[in-house]
């Protein structure tokens, strides 16, 4: 009888705790069928029993990741959105000039030179629309890592040297006040030969969109590292600005003119990047540099 006594109230005690825990649940699933209809909604039910808590903690894990997801989505597609609406500006841009001086050219009433003038200006626009065409397909391949790349020592002075004599003329244009540092027994770099022109001309073209009168390029060592520097005042340009200017497409007034859609950084980026070394860009005092931080090779070895 004694052990009858003592056996009732322990039952009454796990009953209870068992219509406790299915009170629980039905209220945690109460609360998770609200959460799916808001957005930011957690369960926050108490429950004595630990295991039931363990499995709310849970689930609130998985609701943040999906809701993180969904964010993240949402952002790809607003930067998916933006990029084809600036991928059709930047090509309908010189499309339309060419489009426009066919038509022109369709008339009789033009004199030779008129028409040789107009002729040059499409072939001109042509030139441009290839360009655009050709850095889109190079910048997905790249990103894609199907650009291939020859790694080899690259002496960074030797490579810059005769792109800046070869855009001397362009400076002149411009007319650009340049000065040039560029410090000897530097070592070489391991990197695709194609590729660092390819970047170093990017950056000169840039600076040639940009810059105003005065434009300092260097070539240098810092903190074991090496350095191709392009400086030059930039008083219009704000740290938002910065932060973006290696984003493809990007569109900011102060960093882009009517044919630069740019493609040009997130080139440079890009292909540094793939090669092991790091694009960067800084804003001191109303000075704008961009360049790129070089890993040198090391003595009886390639890094």
């Amino acid at each position: 009888m004694t052990i009858l006594l003592l056996t009732v109230p322990v039952l009454l005690l796990i009953l209870l705790l068992w219509l406790r825990r299915g009170s629980a649940l039905n209220r945690a699933a109460q609360e998770l069928c609200e959460a799916r209809a808001q957005p930011g909604k957690r369960l926050r039910l108490l429950s004595p029993d630990r295991q039931v808590e363990n499995l709310l903690a849970q689930i609130n894990g998985l609701l943040e990741d999906r809701e993180q997801e969904t964010r993240t989505l949402r952002e790809q597609e607003e930067s998916l959105r933006r990029q084809i609406a600036n991928i059709s500006h930047d090509l309908r841009t010189p499309l339309t000039s060419i489009l426009g001086y066919l038509q022109l050219l369709e008339s009789e009433q033009l004199s030779p030179q008129q028409r040789r003038h107009y002729l040059e200006i499409v072939s001109d626009r042509a030139k441009v629309l290839q360009d655009l065409i050709t850095a889109f397909y190079d910048l997905s391949r790249i990103e894609g890592g199907e650009y291939p790349l020859d790694l080899q020592p690259v002496d960074l002075r030797r490579a810059l040297e005769p792109l800046l004599a070869s855009f001397y003329e362009d400076f002149e244009q411009a007319g650009f006040q340049v000065t040039v540092e560029l410090d000897d027994c530097l070592p070489p770099v391991l990197a695709d030969p194609g590729a660092v022109t390819r970047i170093l001309t990017n950056l000169i073209g840039n600076a040639l969109k940009h810059s105003s009168a005065a434009l300092t390029i260097r070539l240098y060592a810092d903190a074991g590292q090496l350095v191709t520097a392009f400086s030059n005042d930039a008083p219009d340009l704000s740290p938002e600005d910065l932060s973006r200017v290696f984003e493809r497409f990007y569109t900011a007034d102060q960093m882009r003119t009517g044919q630069n859609t740019g493609l040009g950084l997130a080139i440079v980026k890009a292909l540094a990047q793939r090669m092991g070394h790091a694009a960067f860009a800084e804003l001191e005092d109303g000075s704008f540099t961009v360049g790129v931080r070089w890993e040198p090779m090391r003595p009886g070895g390639l890094q």
